[in-house]
């Protein structure tokens, strides 16, 4: 496999990808140049576990592409899920906290 290589400005980064999913191609974006790396090593990662778990072989891109794509939706939805229980959780603290608050200063004198 030959390297990847990432060339960047201050104001846009074009990351050239080799042999991903059989295919070569360069994208431009307006990112840092190591946040490009770093998303290509995650995407492989998810390549890698998706091959793993669903038994895809690298035979089949345009199959292990998909599923790949649908197994990160997934953990997108997962992950916005779980801060909106976090978020109702917050709220409901703030709430309490509020209650607690107007309680205290109800049998406390103001002077």
């Amino acid at each position: 496999m030959r390297q990847n290589w990432i060339f960047f400005n201050m104001e846009t980064s074009v990351l050239h990808f080799n042999d991903v999913l059989g295919s070569t191609f360069s994208i431009t974006a307006n990112k840092n140049g190591a946040y490009l790396e770093d998303l290509l090593v995650r995407y492989r990662a998810v390549l890698e576990n998706t091959r793993k778990v669903t038994g895809v072989s690298a035979s089949e891109p345009l199959k292990l592409a998909i599923l790949s794509g649908f197994l990160l939706c997934d953990e997108i939805e997962e992950m916005k899920n779980q801060k909106s229980n976090e978020d109702k959780e917050s709220l409901e603290t703030e709430r309490r906290i509020l209650d607690i608050i107007t309680r205290i200063d109800e049998i406390i004198p103001h002077e």
